[in-house]
């Protein structure tokens, strides 16, 4: 243990006088005047970076800016060259990718940010990321890094989309899906697989289920306001129950998927004798419009009040209707989404979503 002890010391104090490498190269650092020379950027000025303590709040596609400002302490003065690096991060605070990065007026954005991040620049320190058509992927933590030199500092916002969670199984039942199958019904419906802090505010606004689902970052977990036997038992305290991490091939259980505010709206269209699904897909076309997935009907009822006591199809092949304000036959005595399952015969109206 003690030569093992000894040889990390020499190592760390060996590599001690290398810079840290963030994708940028200092050793050809010109200044501001572009002669050619090199320019001494440790001149004993502080550089701090400052962002948005509070989450910034956003909802599918929209357009928003995560704040960042960074400034000198004492003040340069002098407008000066620098870098600009926006990182997306995982929970842990490790890198996820790359989002933007900027030198002077000129950017490139990485992957899916291609085309729709840049920074803004309205004031001399300011480095701001301007986020379009904001995707429900964007949720989650954003680091602005400003590099000056050898000189790196950095702070982290949070990105949080206005959403909803809903639990999912698929029509052959409870606990049927792996994990990249969840993924893909989840997409299916309008959504994507939740993360943890989703499922956490969900469970905070009230969400009792008692079934685990699989979660963004592959762990299994299910949310329980009221304990009871089958839910991990009467004495375990309200909260997420989780069942860690799982084979993502291997094991099987449900979706928690994660839904934001509607681009468009969702309407009920209905016949005396009621339709099939192929009949009720054929009257949204008809109407100019698509039979609505989950997702759709979940985000309608949470952000647009879509309150009606009628069932209708689904493009899942579900039936189910949303109710606001609960009230005599429409359901138990709570708001929700109320489901009649995957009725293989039946004639029912249809919800159908029309993007504006």
């Amino acid at each position: 243990l003690l030569l093992l002890l000894e040889a990390t010391l020499l190592q760390l104090a060996s590599s001690s006088h290398h810079p840290f490498y963030n994708g940028f190269y200092y050793n050809h650092i010109m200044n501001d005047m572009g002669n050619g020379q090199d320019k001494d950027y440790f001149n004993g000025a502080r550089l701090v970076v400052e962002t948005s303590k509070d989450p910034v709040y956003s909802y599918n596609g929209a357009n928003v800016t995560l704040p960042c400002h960074y400034h000198y302490e004492p003040d340069l003065g002098d407008k000066r060259k620098i870098r600009i690096k926006w990182s997306k991060l995982r929970d842990d605070y490790t890198k996820e990718q790359d989002v933007v990065v900027a030198i002077g007026k000129t950017y490139v954005s990485f992957g899916d940010f291609k085309g729709r991040a840049h920074i803004h620049r309205a004031s001399r320190h300011e480095a701001s990321l301007v986020i379009s058509d904001v995707h429900l992927k964007d949720d989650g933590k954003y680091r602005c890094e400003v590099i000056d030199g050898l000189e790196d500092e950095s702070d982290v916002v949070d990105l949080r989309l206005q959403g909803i969670v809903f639990p999912y199984q698929p029509p052959r039942g409870q606990y049927r899906l792996n994990f990249h199958e969840a993924e893909q019904v989840c997409q299916d419906q309008g959504a994507i697989l939740a993360n943890f802090n989703q499922l956490f505010q969900a469970w905070s606004e009230g969400l009792d289920w008692c079934n685990a689902g699989w979660l963004a970052d592959g762990t299994v977990q299910y949310p329980i306001r009221l304990p009871r036997k089958p839910c991990g038992g009467v004495h375990l305290a309200p909260g997420i129950r989780s069942y860690g991490p799982r084979h993502r091939h291997l094991h099987r259980f449900d979706a928690f998927c994660f839904s934001s505010a509607l681009r468009g709206e969702v309407f009920y269209l209905d016949h005396l004798a009621g339709m099939t699904l192929e009949e009720a897909k054929q009257s949204c076309q008809d109407a100019g419009a698509e039979i609505a997935r989950v997702g759709h009907l979940y985000s309608a009822w949470k952000f647009l009040g879509l309150d009606r006591c009628s069932a209708g199809w689904l493009a899942d092949g579900s039936v189910r209707y949303p109710i606001v304000n609960p009230r005599p036959n429409c359901g138990p005595s709570e708001p929700g989404v109320r489901s009649f399952g995957f009725p293989s015969k039946g004639r029912f109206g249809v919800f159908c979503y029309k993007e504006r």
